[in-house]
């Protein structure tokens, strides 16, 4: 994919503040800090577009990045930050789940997963949600290069049997650092791009 333009255009809370425009969007979802920012930017070859912190829980609104006019990101805050209030949590969580169900404009979630760990009963529990929504997911994989070449098959064994990833869901193992697995990613991303709306 190659990017002539890529801009932050949004940040929403609640339908009526998303993009009017009807381009497909891709959702990112992932742990607080797994590196949802870190990922858009290496996508879009850009250092600084998505802001990036080292503060957890510090998205908080579902922030909307146009990629060549032709899609959408749509970043969702992180899920699994304890240090956030439990109605904090509970206004992300019925925020997402409404974006995620009723969408029209929705062709998938990009699932972002630390390689590094087996995934978390959180990163459990969306996987298990997307599916029984029956949402088309990538799951990725990433800081691939902080693990020895000789071990990442068996992390993203980890991973896969960790998530029971079903068959039909892509994995991709993911660095935004080097960039490993960028042209594999973009292409599950348009393919995604190519069916039905998944809402």
């Amino acid at each position: 994919m190659k990017i002539k333009q890529a801009e932050f255009t949004m940040s929403a809370v609640q339908p009526k503040q998303y993009p009017a425009d009807a381009l497909p969007e891709i959702a990112l979802a992932g742990r607080s800090n797994v590196g949802k920012s870190s990922l858009i930017n290496k996508l879009i070859n850009r250092k600084n577009l998505a802001r990036t912190s080292s503060k957890p829980g510090k998205t908080q609104t579902i922030n909307f990045y146009r990629i060549n006019e032709d899609l959408y990101f749509a970043d969702m805050p992180g899920y699994g930050f304890a240090k956030v209030s439990k109605a904090v949590r509970a206004s992300w969580g019925r925020m997402t789940e409404k974006y995620l169900t009723s969408r029209e404009t929705l062709r998938g979630v990009i699932q972002v997963i630390d390689l590094r760990h087996p995934p978390t009963k959180d990163d459990k529990q969306m996987y298990d949600w997307l599916k029984h929504f029956g949402i088309p997911t990538i799951v990725v994989a990433t800081k691939q290069d902080k693990i020895a070449k000789g071990k990442r098959a068996k992390h993203l064994k980890q991973v896969r049997d960790g998530l029971n990833i079903h068959g039909e869901d892509p994995l991709v193992a993911f660095s935004s650092e080097t960039g490993e697995g960028k042209e594999e990613l973009w292409s599950a991303i348009l393919r995604f791009l190519e069916k039905e709306p998944a809402s």
